[in-house]
């Protein structure tokens, strides 16, 4: 086999294989001799087609077939001798496929680019320092009543956080206007689910009130007409609830888990998913500065081959968000390449520098982590044991938790060598989500 390879452009290479005519040729006849064992063709009995009319009716299909196993076959050959690392699938243009001569092909792809670590003591990261305390405990309980808590009628006027059910009619220049008329309608007073004013207006109104309000339209509302739009809306109260918080009973503990052990017991529960929350949240925000200063500070030369794979994740992903609502054959068309393309190459990049790290610093999955980590993911179930034999019996879902378990070493690694500062927290600010740049 004789290859030869050079660079196009950047990350392109253009690989040439010539190979003997022989080896396409011995492994077609080899077909079929074997085909004429076994094909029936009438005015033959089976086993008895002479080779020539084999050839004539199934030589061209054979000879493709094989023809394509054997360029891929030494493709793979080729670029394992000429030690370059493809970056995707490549591109082939057959050269020279007729019988008697030698095969010659061209093979184009792109190669995985050289990536130059920075300096990771350059790397400046604030690692959030928080506790749960006892009147975070409280609050989180009152959020948990909150979330089972029932209606009941009130004729005191409307507060924030009561449940009223209004008839309303909207005018705009003294016309009704589309979708701006309702009748029973309920709405929990600062849900903020309706426009800007429309909540407040209803503020103080007794069940059986009615009045008119003057409000605005957002300026970026949906409905173009409405843009901007001073209307009225005339609303009625035809009944008003205020939220009623259930007791702290064996019912209410039992709702969320605890059996026994009263309220100690409950008070115990939430404190330890509020402190198991409140250490992952603190790990990711502390991951997060790692992987936003690690993609600043390397410049990659991206192989389109990858950030084209993750698009397709990315777009697949949004697709099962979506619950079947978009069909796959219109993925492409409903969610285009450019609404994925700067995340995908972010991953890209990424996955890169991630690589090289542990390529560099020959780190391997420590598997007492691995352990610990599927242990902790199967702790919020209610069958913990069963949860962990069924996460190591399956390769795929383990090997999850492995590439998880070796991103967070690759952080750890980092942060060994950067410059970390401790910063004194609240429980709260450490759990809210993380604004977005």
């Amino acid at each position: 086999m004789q290859v030869s390879i050079e660079t196009t452009s950047g990350l392109e290479r253009r690989l040439t294989v010539n190979l003997p005519a022989e080896v396409v040729d011995k492994e077609v006849d080899k077909r079929l001799q074997q085909a004429a064992k076994t094909v029936r063709i009438n005015g033959f009995r089976k086993g008895k087609v002479p080779l020539k009319v084999v050839r004539q009716r199934y030589g061209a299909g054979v000879r493709q077939e094989v023809l394509g196993e054997v360029m891929s076959r030494s493709f793979y050959e080729a670029v394992q001798q000429e030690q370059v690392k493809p970056a995707g699938q490549p591109s082939i243009e057959a050269k020279q496929t007729e019988p008697g001569e030698n095969l010659e092909y061209v093979a184009t792809f792109e190669v995985y680019p050289e990536v130059e670590l920075a300096d990771l003591a350059e790397l400046s990261v604030e690692r959030p320092v928080a506790e749960v305390t006892d009147k975070d405990v409280d609050n989180m309980i009152d959020v948990l009543r909150k979330q089972q808590s029932g209606w009941k009628d009130t004729k005191r006027k409307a507060q924030k956080g009561d449940r009223v059910t209004i008839d309303f009619v909207g005018k705009k220049d003294g016309e009704e206007f589309e979708g701006g008329k309702a009748e029973d309608h309920q709405l929990v007073l600062g849900s903020g689910q309706m426009i800007p004013g429309f909540e407040d207006g209803i503020l103080g109104m007794k069940p059986g009130e009615e009045k008119d309000i003057e409000v605005t339209f957002p300026e970026d509302y949906q409905a173009e007409e409405l843009r901007g739009a001073e209307v009225t809306f005339t609303i009625k109260v035809k009944s008003s609830e205020k939220p009623e918080l259930p007791e702290l009973d064996e019912e209410f503990f039992k709702a969320y888990g605890v059996e026994e052990g009263g309220e100690e017991k409950f008070r115990e529960e939430v404190r330890n998913n509020m402190e198991r929350e409140l250490k992952n949240a603190a790990q990711n925000k502390v991951k997060t500065q790692v992987m936003d200063q690690l993609f600043e500070k390397h410049q990659v030369e991206l192989p389109a081959a990858l950030v084209a794979g993750e698009v397709q994740t990315l777009r697949g992903q949004m697709v099962q968000q979506f619950g079947g609502q978009i069909k796959p054959e219109d993925a492409a068309r409903m969610l285009p390449d450019t609404m994925f393309e700067e995340q995908a190459k972010r991953r890209v990049v990424l996955g890169l520098v991630v690589g090289e790290i542990v390529k560099q610093n020959e780190l391997q999955v420590d598997a007492s982590r691995v352990k610990a980590k599927v242990e902790e993911l199967a702790s919020t179930y209610q069958q913990p044991e069963e949860v962990v034999e069924y996460y190591f019996s399956n390769r795929e879902l383990l090997s999850g938790v492995e590439s998880v378990v070796l991103e967070d070493q690759v952080v750890d690694f980092v942060l060994d060598k950067a410059k970390v500062e401790e910063v004194k927290s609240s429980y709260d600010d450490v759990i809210k989500p993380q604004q977005q740049g």
